[in-house]
């Protein structure tokens, strides 16, 4: 391999490692507290399950995203508190809430998921899942689904297979993220009901517009599809729709918006007042 090839992928790679280093850390705090106290209790609160909503809201169903900050941008929406972004989503006609719960990226907390399951809605954590410890501390708060993404596992499918399972048995919706066909290919050997296609490259951060359309072409009968990133239109909404997945996950346009209650309204068709 050229030293100039060899380069570019360690620059391509170094997002996602650092996704990924950041974890390692909590996950041995995880540990360390679990070995001590036992591990938490099964939630008794648990918000309403994702996909049943999202067949309820029918094709064209947003999942709004509380999302304060992100690697790409920085800081979004810093001043917006997940009980104020709770009452926008729920006013906004929002069919499920998507709550960024890392504080290192992305400026939350998991605290975020109990401030928001006054909401009714369902609640899909999202974060660097790697380790069932970590399913273990998901099924403990409101949550009722969490994001598994392929990329993070470096192919691993043992451990993947092992993240997965522990959200089924902890009765949580593992939805599982994608960025290529390959990654398509392993959420299928999960078993994976739900898959939500990310146009944003976790190894770069840059944006593909056109792979909704390229791997909607996998979706078999009996899946739950969704897509994210790039989203900032109900036309572009609709026409994923058509496409064939049922809802969009939507967050840096909602809480970039300097109204964000008229452009969530925008975004699932209902009234501007």
């Amino acid at each position: 391999m050229s030293q100039k090839k060899h380069h570019m992928q360690t620059k391509a790679q170094s997002m996602l490692n650092r996704f990924v280093q950041a974890k390692r850390q909590e996950i041995a705090d995880l540990e360390q507290a679990y070995a001590h106290e036992g591990p938490p209790s099964l939630c008794a609160q648990r918000s309403p399950a994702l996909s049943s909503a999202l067949f309820q809201a029918g094709p064209g169903a947003v999942i709004a995203e509380y999302k304060p900050a992100s690697p790409s941008r920085g800081p979004i929406a810093l001043d917006l508190s997940p009980e104020q972004a709770g009452e926008l989503f729920v006013q906004g006609g929002s069919a499920a809430i998507s709550v960024l719960t890392d504080s290192t990226f992305f400026g939350s907390n998991l605290k975020a998921l109990s401030a928001l399951v006054g909401t009714g809605l369902p609640l899909l954590r999202k974060d660097f899942i790697i380790h069932p410890i970590q399913v273990t501390q998901t099924a403990a708060t409101p949550a009722s689904a969490f994001l598994l993404i392929t990329r993070l596992f470096a192919r691993d499918k043992k451990g993947m297979h092992a993240v997965y399972q522990a959200g089924v048995a902890a009765g949580l919706e593992p939805v599982v993220e994608v960025f290529d066909r390959e990654d398509v290919a392993a959420a299928k050997d999960l078993g994976a009901a739900v898959i939500l296609v990310n146009s944003r490259d976790l190894d770069t951060l840059k944006l593909d517009l056109d792979l909704h359309q390229r791997l909607i072409k996998d979706k078999e009968a009996g899946e739950l599809w969704i897509c994210a990133s790039g989203l900032s239109q109900r036309v572009q909404i609709m026409k994923m729709a058509e496409l064939g997945y049922l809802a969009c996950l939507i967050g840096t346009s909602i809480m970039d918006s300097p109204d964000r209650l008229a452009a969530l309204r925008s975004l699932t068709g209902g009234p501007n007042l």
